[in-house]
């Protein structure tokens, strides 16, 4: 069950996204399906699907900010609910997620 005292989450938009990957501040997880993330990603994002979704499974973040992705921005919120009520309280995401990095026109990959 998601609590309902987890902290607000910060909507960063594709700048903060951008800005962050860049200089290596930020750890994009997405937490779209496999499915999804090997049609197409955010280059430097990782893949934690919400349907199996724990955070024992990042990497460590190793001084990053962990910011959550999926393609419109709900479930990133979902997922950060997720996260607080397993001891990770996440305080950011992609509000726009995939489907605004791709109408900005920016550098997807794919696979796994």
């Amino acid at each position: 069950m998601i609590s309902d005292a987890a902290p607000p989450v910060e909507n960063l938009m594709i700048e903060d996204i951008k800005s962050g990957l860049e200089s290596g501040t930020i750890l994009l997880v997405d937490v779209r399906e496999a499915h999804e993330f090997e049609a197409g990603h955010i280059p430097g994002s990782i893949l934690v699907p919400l349907s199996i979704f724990d955070v024992a499974n990042f990497p460590a973040a190793a001084g990053r900010r962990i910011v959550l992705s999926c393609r419109s921005g709900r479930r990133s919120l979902t997922a950060a609910a997720l996260a607080f009520d397993q001891g990770l309280p996440i305080d950011a995401h992609y509000a726009g997620g995939f489907l605004d990095w791709v109408q900005h026109g920016e550098v997807v990959n794919s696979g796994l």
